[in-house]
């Protein structure tokens, strides 16, 4: 089983690809829930050229950033390039 980790948001590199599917309305209610009961559902993330590169979890990703937290919970997982 996978433990989560909590890393710095400034160590994970988001493919561009994903940049553009931020959609803000589910970053506030995100936000609005992480407010209110924490991150519940840690993001993956996968090791790549040395840095840890986003699997999933973009939109809560972008709610702790909005929140200004510095750190997220994050499972590091195998998982190939996309």
């Amino acid at each position: 089983m996978l433990e989560a980790q909590v890393l710095k948001l400034e160590d994970i590199y988001i493919p561009a690809r994903f940049r553009s599917t931020v959609e803000a309305d589910k970053v506030d209610s995100i936000a609005e829930s992480i407010i209110e009961i924490g991150q519940q559902t840690p993001i993956q993330v996968r090791l790549g050229k040395g840095r840890y590169v986003l699997v999933t979890g973009l939109h809560r990703l972008e709610a702790l950033r909005a929140l200004g937290e510095d750190t997220v919970q994050a499972l590091v997982v195998q998982a190939r390039k996309h």
